[in-house]
């Protein structure tokens, strides 16, 4: 992705300036926001990640400089329909247990984005019908991922890049099939300011 946020910069970010929100959690949130809200959701997504913070600490304002270039590459992997979107996540050097933290995190998130906002009824209809359904009961189980020291590395390795793949082509497939629900014409240049 251009603009490219790395997860531990973001994840030092948000400590420091005091959100709740963790990196795969935000991101996993701003893709589910996205789907049923597209640009316009931004503003509203960004206020939820900062909710906690002081606007005016500049530790918040190194934060918002990073959640928008989230925010605008993640738009446009989405929107253009690229094949670069990715999940905000921790490299592949980090700790197994670590990377499945941030993978249930991710679901969580997204999740979360899905389901807490007050909804049309086309919505809930449309996330209630498959494939979102089962997308839901799938990326929920996915919640609850973590990592067996007793199980094989490489398998585990494999376990997981499936499930990460997995959840990228589950928040693709979100986007395209809310896109007749998003505002469509209001969908232009995406602006968080």
């Amino acid at each position: 992705m251009s603009n490219e946020v790395r997860h531990d910069e973001l994840e030092a970010a948000l400590q420091r300036c005091g959100s709740s929100w963790d990196a795969a959690q935000s991101h996993g949130m701003l893709a589910s926001r996205l789907a049923t809200g597209g640009a316009d959701a931004g503003l509203e997504w960004l206020h939820e990640v900062l909710a906690e913070t002081d606007g005016n600490n500049v530790l918040a304002t190194e934060c918002r400089g990073l959640l928008d270039a989230l925010y605008q590459s993640t738009y446009r992997a989405l929107s253009e329909r690229l094949s670069d979107f990715a999940l905000l996540l921790p490299e592949d050097d980090e700790s197994p247990a670590r990377r499945a933290t941030a993978l249930a995190h991710w679901c969580e998130g997204f999740l979360h984005g899905l389901v807490s906002k007050q909804h049309a009824e086309a919505l809930k209809e449309r996330l209630a019908a498959e494939p979102l359904s089962d997308i839901i009961k799938d990326l929920l189980q996915m919640t609850r991922a973590s990592f067996d020291e007793d199980e094989d590395v490489e398998e585990s390795e494999a376990a997981y890049s499936e499930l990460v793949e997995y959840a990228r082509v589950a928040a693709q497939l979100a986007y395209e099939e809310l896109a007749d629900l998003r505002d469509t014409h209001r969908e232009s240049e995406p602006n968080l300011h």
